[in-house]
């Protein structure tokens, strides 16, 4: 009688490696693939350092662009406090803005990026491990939300684009880009108006899906897609909600 050798079954395919490089052009075209990527291998410092360079750019941009004497006159006269001051004390606060406003254009260019990466990613490793039992680790987080943030390089390119397009003196440099409700209420907003219609904005929510696809990715048993967006949204409504009220006591 004859006898058949049980065939074992095919071990599953390993998915391939994606490299640093590609993890940068994959979360625009393939964010699913890119961030399971991540969650099995996290990393975070080429997108940070790609961004911190681009940050840099922008500050040297807006200092050859940019009147930052005629930014800090603006500010002045619509402030509540313009009818209070004398004309010397205007003139030195004109000074002093005119002359460390650079410093903090570069500052926050070289800066922002990685703060980002590590508050930002500290409170969603915080938020997801409480709310959703991730069990992630610090590394992972800053992975996800480094690559989540990268995709705002169109902004920061969009806004060189618009320092170079528009006279200098026509852009507002508080939401230049006008990706957000609050580019688009008329002049005499309220203040808090303003800053909850900025709240409303396409890349912030962008952003947010990738955090959210990020974490589903990390630990997929125990999040899903649509409770991560929960988790995501609730952290960036109570940030919202306290940046409004902020705005609301100090109009």
């Amino acid at each position: 009688m004859a006898t058949t050798t049980a065939v074992p079954p095919a071990a599953p395919e390993a998915q391939p490696a994606v490299n640093s490089f590609g993890r940068l052009i994959g979360v625009f075209f393939s964010p699913k693939a890119t961030f399971e990527s991540i969650a099995r291998r996290p990393s975070w410092v080429l997108p940070v350092v790609v961004m911190t360079l681009l940050g840099l750019g922008v500050g040297f941009v807006m200092n050859q662009r940019v009147n930052w004497r005629d930014v800090a006159s603006k500010r002045i006269e619509d402030s509540p406090r313009a009818s209070q001051l004398s004309p010397e004390q205007k003139e030195q606060q004109l000074s002093m803005s005119a002359k460390i406003s650079p410093a903090i254009a570069y500052c926050i260019g070289l800066l922002a990026p990685i703060l980002i990466a590590v508050i930002v990613g500290g409170v969603m490793l915080g938020a997801f491990n409480l709310l959703g039992g991730a069990n992630a680790n610090y590394k992972v987080s800053m992975g996800i939300v480094s690559h989540a943030y990268f995709v705002s390089i169109l902004s920061s390119l969009l806004f060189i684009l618009i320092l170079y397009l528009k006279p200098p003196g026509t852009v507002d440099l508080e939401n230049p880009v006008a990706a957000n409700l609050g580019a688009f209420l008329p002049d005499g907003t309220a203040k808090w108006l303003t800053t909850l219609g900025t709240a409303i904005d396409l890349f912030s929510f962008w952003i947010m899906a990738l955090i959210a696809m990020g974490f589903a990715a990390f630990n997929p048993k125990k999040i899903k897609m649509g409770s991560a967006l929960g988790i995501v949204l609730s952290v960036w409504a109570v940030y919202e909600a306290v940046r409004v009220g902020i705005a609301f006591i100090f109009s």
